[in-house]
């Protein structure tokens, strides 16, 4: 049985993939949206989106990751830390920004990946990432980048 993954081993029908991310996202768009009800995420810069990937398993964040949007950064990393499978993809693609809070939440949520034996996979970061990651090397050394 091959993988629709690239090696990233089996995944689960595309239908029960789905259904588990509408659940899941469902949640952490209500955090989400509480967050926001409570004036978090309202900055110029705050506003802070996660999508499930449809490709693979692993979600989308776009925006940006700083004071404001940390709860709902929270709320998308908790999600994407209980997603199924071998290898969680976190795209960063649509990130403008991330502060150093958000370099150590994803920091943290690496730690929580690997230690159920799964890994959590970096694509495009940002430029402020790579340069979190330039300042404190050795805290960072964890994260896997994707080429």
């Amino acid at each position: 049985m091959s993988s629709a993954h690239r090696g990233d081993g089996p995944v689960p029908p595309i239908g029960a993939q789905a259904l588990y991310d509408d659940v899941m996202w469902a949640g952490a768009v209500a955090r989400c949206a509480d967050a926001l009800a409570t004036g978090a995420g309202t900055g110029p810069r705050g506003l802070l989106t996660a999508r499930p990937l449809r490709d693979r398993p692993g979600a989308l964040l776009c925006g940006s990751c700083d004071l404001d949007s940390r709860p709902v950064l929270s709320a998308a990393l908790g999600v994407l830390t209980r997603i199924p499978g071998p290898v969680v993809h976190l795209d960063l693609s649509g990130v403008a920004f991330l502060d150093v809070a958000a370099v150590a939440a994803l920091v943290r949520a690496n730690a929580t990946v690997t230690g159920q034996g799964r890994r959590l996979v970096l694509h495009h970061p940002p430029y402020s990432l790579r340069k979190v990651v330039e300042m404190f090397p050795d805290e960072c050394a964890a994260l896997e980048v994707a080429a």
